[in-house]
């Protein structure tokens, strides 16, 4: 298998686990009203959605004892449109407590990262206060996610939808509120920029658009911005860094 098989494996247990411990679907976060994802974005001059993760499966550990309340602060102090939280254990060494903890501290949009397989699971994501919720078009059947996506907007969540290729725009269904294209292929976990520049001319004109991995430079994203994307999805380039909201900071004052 690869290793989108092996994530999406270990995924199926974790949501049998899930379905026997309904409690952890209802909390104090279920019935808020959420941040909008896509207005924010829409209105935000540098549309840097900053994610908080601590290990990726290609590079290993990166920052193993990261604070998640600690570092979303300094990323909101610093200017994030958005923040992107890593909520899957074994492969990137979050969990749905660092959504938890950050959530009364953020006024902010929160994103729940994760890989997203069952409905259960995104109950789960309003109850641990994510604002919007990713849908990968690659894990998933065209199915699941008008599905997962009709019971987010049903819950007041946005969707962000991420693909990697032209094909996957069969995945576009109204209820999509964001597309992300993300530069790294999830079965190789190679990564190109050029993927966003190719892909951003056949994504429909009405969906905001976000490029995703592999930014690490303020001239990319300003490119990037110029094609017609308005969010990028940024974490290891600033998570490696000793302080990542410095990091954060020195990037936005840099795109101007």
């Amino acid at each position: 298998m690869n290793i989108l098989d092996t994530i999406l494996e270990s995924k199926k247990t974790e949501v049998t686990r899930l379905v026997r411990q309904k409690d952890r679907c209802f909390g104090p976060f279920l019935e808020r009203d959420v941040i909008s994802f896509k207005k924010a974005l829409q209105n935000s001059e540098t549309g840097i959605i900053a994610e908080f993760k601590r290990k990726s499966p290609s590079k290993g550990w990166i920052c193993p004892n990261a604070d998640s309340r600690e570092i979303a602060m300094a990323y909101h102090r610093a200017g994030a449109t958005a923040i992107s939280v890593l909520t899957d254990s074994f492969f990137f060494g979050g969990n749905c407590q660092d959504l938890i903890s950050v959530r009364p501290l953020i006024n902010s949009p929160l994103l729940r990262k994760d890989f997203l397989i069952d409905p259960i699971q995104v109950y789960q994501s309003k109850a641990i206060g994510a604002d919007v919720i990713l849908l990968i078009a690659t894990a998933l059947t065209r199915e699941e996610v008008q599905t997962m996506a009709s019971l987010a907007h049903q819950l007041g969540l946005e969707v962000l939808l991420e693909i990697h290729s032209e094909r996957e725009l069969e995945y576009l269904c109204p209820e999509i509120d964001v597309v992300g294209v993300n530069n790294r292929n999830l079965n190789t976990f190679e990564t190109s920029v050029n993927i966003s520049f190719e892909l951003v001319k056949t994504i429909p004109d009405k969906f905001l658009k976000i490029s995703e991995s592999g930014l690490s430079e303020p001239k990319i994203v300003k490119s990037l911005r110029k094609a017609g994307f308005q969010g990028f999805l940024m974490g290891e380039h600033f998570m490696k860094e000793e302080s990542p909201g410095n990091a954060l900071n020195q990037f936005i004052i840099n795109l101007s």
